[in-house]
């Protein structure tokens, strides 16, 4: 048995006052307002976190350069800057600057033909794998990165 409903039948049986349609209207116009007020806001929250963020950034740059130039405050450091990047010496010092002062066994040797085969060097990498892992974690010392 196949029951056919009436389109028709069904739609008039709806009944709607006057009330109804009015907030019906009334909620349709407030999404239609307040969704693109609702992107604007967004996209402004999102460009004030990126703002700040870019604020956190320079604000860490102009703690680094303050700790610089009181760095440049010391005539210490002054004189070791200078010394170091512009060779200056003080009066009566010799100072011997020497070039290419490597040992010919620590230059890099000529680059040998490459070979078309492929070689597997039989190499077992679990065992100094936790032999590096041990002597980490039983290190007494910790180097710390920049």
């Amino acid at each position: 048995m196949e029951r056919r409903v009436d389109v028709r039948e069904w739609a008039s049986g709806i009944r709607l006052s006057a009330f109804s349609v009015i907030m019906l209207s009334l909620v349709v116009l407030g999404a239609w307002v307040l969704v693109p007020t609702l992107g604007t806001y967004i996209d402004q929250r999102q460009k004030i976190a990126a703002l700040e963020q870019s604020i956190q950034v320079s604000e860490e740059q102009i703690a680094d350069l303050e700790k610089e130039r009181a760095r440049w405050d010391d005539p210490a450091y002054i004189t070791t800057q200078a010394r170091e990047r512009l060779y200056y010496v003080k009066p009566g010092e010799v100072v011997f600057l020497v070039d290419n002062d490597l040992d010919p066994a620590a230059l890099p040797q000529e680059q040998g033909p490459v070979s078309d085969t492929l070689e597997e060097t039989p190499t077992d990498w679990m065992p100094q794998l936790l032999r590096s892992l041990t002597s980490a974690g039983l290190s007494d010392t910790a180097v710390v990165g920049r």
